[in-house]
């Protein structure tokens, strides 16, 4: 489809709204949609996403200003109905091929009610030939006290506080949705909730290569995210990762883990143990639980990825029957993330009185429920586990925003 997204600026204009307004591009262009901005201020944010300059857009003009200084006063004057026709032949000229037009703040706040108005104007005089509209409200000027002195009832006011024919309404918070409803009179089920999110590629800065990893693995869903960053070899004794995982799955429905490591590279014995380890891991059930990088290339994975994982990973395990040192220790130590290892003298050094220890031959399901124990009430990793899995822009986008387009686009 071809969508464009209009709000008074956009990025590299700094503000919350701006950078919601950027992320939302982005995937939508990524989904293979055409997509355009349309502001007063701003820049193109590719060449795939360019900007349709409107200075009248902008909520700090100075014609704008000054009208609104009328507005304020509650006076409607030919400044205003300028205003408003001028716009709506600009607005018109620049969606004359658009599909899903999305409008952000536009209609719920006062910062430009010519704009607001202009994009009613077109909207209702010819519906089926404008396009389909979707008013995305982050706030509400009718519900906060600090606009009240600026509102008044009648027209243009009034279009910040009527449900628009054939419009679809989003809010981004349940609270939003909730006050529309009270200022809208409408039913709830005509409001979608579309939160914001996290776009966490830069939010932990991962290399290219994590995030390669991380869409074919589908690690992001993971509660908890096991990390196990060591080479597949037998003393590491990733077989009783195995059956830990399985068992932990019985309290943890999306329990995962990770194997960093590539395959020891002085005994050939260890492409033996790999194949034991992957007929143990479908025995077990746990093909889309239990990952290994190893099978996803055979090229040495740099420091800087390992560290990604650091940072993605709910609890280190580490069940090695044989440690030298036992560095992972340190690792998950500057992570801030749950310690969970063999009771073996390198690592009950390193990890002291800070992290939790089982025997190397101990029974899976004692480990397990050893974990369970121990992350039963972690509010720390509880929300951390609720942002990745529903609050990461990709998620948002695959649950909320695709469908709303989709529906959008009939």
């Amino acid at each position: 489809m071809n969508i464009a997204i209009l709000h008074y600026s956009v990025p590299p204009i700094v503000g919350g709204v701006e950078s919601v307004i950027a992320h939302h591009a982005y995937l939508m262009s990524a989904d293979g949609h055409a997509v355009r901005l349309i502001a007063a201020r701003g820049e193109s944010l590719s060449e795939q996403i360019p900007l349709t300059l409107i200075p009248l857009a902008d909520s700090r003009h100075t014609r704008v200003a000054k009208m609104k200084e009328q507005l304020d006063r509650g006076e409607v004057t030919k400044d205003f109905e300028l205003l408003r026709d001028e716009l709506a032949e600009q607005l018109q000229t620049a969606l004359s091929d658009v599909d899903v037009l999305i409008a952000h703040n536009v209609c719920s706040l006062n910062k430009n009610l010519a704009l607001t108005a202009a994009l009613h104007k077109l909207h209702t005089a010819a519906p089926r030939k404008f396009p389909r509209l979707i008013l995305w409200h982050h706030d509400l000027a009718w519900t906060r006290p600090r606009y009240m002195s600026e509102l008044h009832d009648g027209y243009p006011w009034d279009l910040l506080k009527i449900a628009w024919p054939n419009a679809v309404q989003v809010t981004i918070s349940d609270m939003r949705q909730d006050e529309l409803v009270d200022l809208m009179k409408i039913d709830k089920s005509q409001i979608a909730v579309v939160p914001n999110g996290i776009d966490i590629n830069q939010f932990f800065k991962l290399e290219e290569q994590t995030q390669s990893y991380i869409k074919k693995l589908g690690v992001l869903e993971a509660n908890p995210l096991l990390l196990l960053p060591v080479r597949i070899t037998p003393r590491k004794n990733i077989e009783l990762a195995l059956h830990v995982l399985s068992h932990l799955r019985k309290h943890y429905a999306n329990a995962q883990l990770i194997v960093t490591g590539p395959l020891g590279p002085h005994n050939p014995a260890n492409i033996s143990y790999f194949d034991k380890l992957k007929s143990l891991r479908q025995q077990l059930k746990l093909s889309a639980s239990a990952h290994f990088i190893a099978e996803l290339t055979d090229e040495y994975i740099p420091d800087a990825v390992i560290f990604d994982f650091y940072r993605l990973g709910d609890i280190l395990f580490l069940p090695s029957h044989e440690e030298g040192f036992g560095i992972p220790i340190l690792e998950a130590g500057l992570a801030a993330i749950p310690i969970f290892c063999s009771d073996i003298p390198p690592l009950r050094k390193l990890g002291g009185n800070n992290a939790v220890y089982f025997s190397p031959d101990a029974d899976p399901e004692t480990v397990s429920n050893l974990i369970v124990e121990n992350l039963t009430g972690n509010s720390v990793l509880a929300m951390k586990a609720k942002v990745r899995s529903n609050y990461t822009w990709d998620s948002i986008y695959t649950a909320k925003i695709a469908p709303l387009l989709e529906a959008s686009g009939k």
